[in-house]
């Protein structure tokens, strides 16, 4: 990778990172009300945080041009990929900690696309909450790890 390719990859995650955290600025909003309208709100910025974490794991993909074959299964294969270091393309973007509370919110995302006739339980909306603030300052580390060893390896020629 060259250092102008590393340049529009640190300047698109880090577009992405600022999404994340005005999804988890709405989130922090919502989530004190027992409401039944901020509680569908709620549900909706969860399941926006899974897309904006999902479209960063795209930027990544598309960066190193590891694509996912497996439409079918595409979501949780592009989560799965971004724990995975792939040597001598990328180092890896997450840890399988932080893939597990992602997949939970991936899960909560599915459901809420598809969840036209269900209420939404306040019990479980809270155990998705719990999983994504988890996640704020996990991902935010991991994100800064990644960078710092791409730019490494660039510097280093590699």
């Amino acid at each position: 990778m060259d250092a102008g390719r590393l340049a529009v990859l640190r300047a698109e995650v880090e577009k992405q990172v600022e999404v994340i955290a005005k999804i988890y600025a709405k989130i922090r909003e919502r989530c004190h009300s027992k409401d039944v309208a901020y509680l569908e709100s709620l549900g909706y910025q969860l399941h926006n945080l899974y897309c904006a974490f999902e479209d960063l794991f795209k930027i990544v993909a598309r960066t190193f041009e590891n694509e996912v074959a497996d439409k079918a299964r595409y979501h949780a294969e592009l989560l799965r990929r971004m724990v995975l270091e792939i040597k001598g393309v990328r180092p890896a973007l997450l840890t399988e900690e932080t893939a597990t509370l992602l997949d939970n919110l991936r899960a909560f995302r599915h459901f809420f696309r598809h969840a036209y006739a269900y209420e939404l339980d306040p019990r479980k909306l809270a155990v998705v909450l719990e999983d994504a603030l988890k996640l704020e300052e996990r991902y935010k580390k991991e994100v800064k790890r990644f960078l710092h060893l791409v730019e490494s390896a660039v510097k280093r020629g590699g």
